[in-house]
């Protein structure tokens, strides 16, 4: 039974039957629905924030603090390859894909405070409780 499309969130399913679109072996886990998924948690200190990017290498990962905003974006590519016996291809697939997402994080911290560490594809951030400062930008080392 198809299900109108405002229900599901997925226009084209009413006009393509309704039925998933077949996954592609290139597909990379963090890039389903373009977004990161994030967990947020307020401790007696500060905040902690975890994002999820399966599949990503720290070094593929980059975040930035700008204007009160904290900018968190990967980006990797991936090749693969299958040949004959001859070593003729029978299938070659190139993968190449970015993400990104900004959380407003206020316009007193700086670089220097926030840490940051990647572990098993998810990238872990601590922000202490928000103080008055000097508003500044640059970019924030991954551990």
């Amino acid at each position: 039974m198809l299900v109108p499309g405002f229900l599901t969130n997925n226009f084209f399913d009413d006009f393509f039957g309704g039925c998933d679109k077949p996954e592609r072996p290139e597909t990379h886990p963090a890039f389903r629905g373009g977004r990161m998924k994030t967990d947020i948690r307020e401790t007696d200190e500060g905040y902690e924030i975890d994002i999820e990017l399966p599949g990503f290498k720290k070094e593929d990962v980059n975040a930035e603090l700008r204007n009160g905003y904290l900018t968190v974006s990967a980006k990797n590519s991936s090749e693969s390859e299958e040949k004959d016996e001859k070593g003729r291809y029978l299938r070659r697939e190139r993968f190449t894909g970015a993400v990104s997402r900004t959380y407003y994080v206020g316009e007193n911290y700086t670089e220097e405070d926030i840490k940051a560490r990647f572990e098993n594809g998810i990238l872990k951030l601590a922000l202490p409780k928000e103080k008055e400062r000097e508003v500044r930008t640059g970019t924030i080392t991954i551990d």
